[in-house]
């Protein structure tokens, strides 16, 4: 959540916005975030912690834990039409990587703005080269793209 925090201007630069959901109250993300969030992240968290007391919308995207009363941890990238574009779910023990959330909203919104036209590689960052998809393409990435390529 802090790192999260931390690149929240970053999030907000590429237009996106950042919402957290747990199954806790409003009260508990209050004492979290201001008895040890802030303390890692100057000011606390900056956007909405939404409780999900009754795991409704943990339900809906397929990560909230009936048995155990709580929403694993997940994190979605929706689009501006409301689909989910990408989706990972991970156990406690491991972190997320908010680098990658970043590189991954900018690969997407890339995709978006070239209508399709062109498509990001693995580890594609802004100003790498990118794939025009097609009939062309087919067998002949190889000629076009390697792993680490600029």
């Amino acid at each position: 959540m802090s790192a999260v925090a931390d690149k929240y201007p970053e999030f907000q630069k590429l237009g996106v916005e950042v919402l957290s959901v747990s199954v806790d109250s409003q009260f508990v993300h209050k004492v979290w975030n201001d008895n040890e969030l802030s303390k890692m992240v100057d000011g606390g968290v900056p956007f909405p912690m939404i409780s999900d007391g009754g795991g409704s919308v943990g339900s809906i995207y397929g990560v909230y834990d009936a048995n155990a009363g709580v929403n694993v941890r997940g994190r979605f990238i929706i689009d501006p039409d409301g689909v989910i574009q990408a989706m990972e779910v991970l156990t406690p023990p491991v972190g997320r990587n908010v680098e990658e959330t970043v590189r991954q909203v900018q690969a997407f919104q890339h995709v978006r703005a070239t209508k399709g036209g062109e498509a990001t590689p693995s580890g594609w960052k802004p100003g790498l080269t990118t794939l025009k998809p097609g009939p062309d393409l087919v067998g002949n990435v190889w000629k076009v793209w390697k792993p680490g390529q600029k």
